[in-house]
């Protein structure tokens, strides 16, 4: 497990690798408050297309590599690139086309976390 500060590092890397390939609605949830949670910290955003959900997560794996030396421990759903879901142990990003996020609504399912960047 990562100490806050490695993860904190970690959190805002991703964030920027976001930004970098125009992820949209970015969200950052502490979940560290709430019981059971199956992680710290979930980083939600949203593509337009699988083709840019696909180049976000791309970019995330792709600079948390280089600057951090980090890589997911898992990933999931790269085949549609509908969901995809990157876990990081204490920080899961989940990146959505936005009509499958509005429908999962992550946000709503997790609405006791704590918002760190919305």
């Amino acid at each position: 497990m990562q100490n806050n500060k490695n993860t904190l590092a970690l959190i805002d890397l991703i964030v920027e690798a976001i930004e970098d390939v125009k992820g949209d609605d970015i969200k950052v949830l502490d979940l560290t408050e709430i019981d059971n949670a199956i992680a710290n910290y979930f980083i939600i955003c949203s593509g337009n297309t699988n083709t840019q959900v696909k180049a976000i997560s791309g970019s995330i794996r792709k600079k948390t590599s280089k600057n951090l030396q980090e890589k997911p421990w898992h990933t999931e759903g790269e085949e549609n690139s509908e969901w995809i879901l990157m876990d990081y142990i204490s920080v899961v990003v989940h990146v959505f086309q936005k009509p499958i996020r509005e429908y999962y609504n992550i946000e709503e399912l997790w609405a006791d976390a704590k918002l760190i960047k919305n």
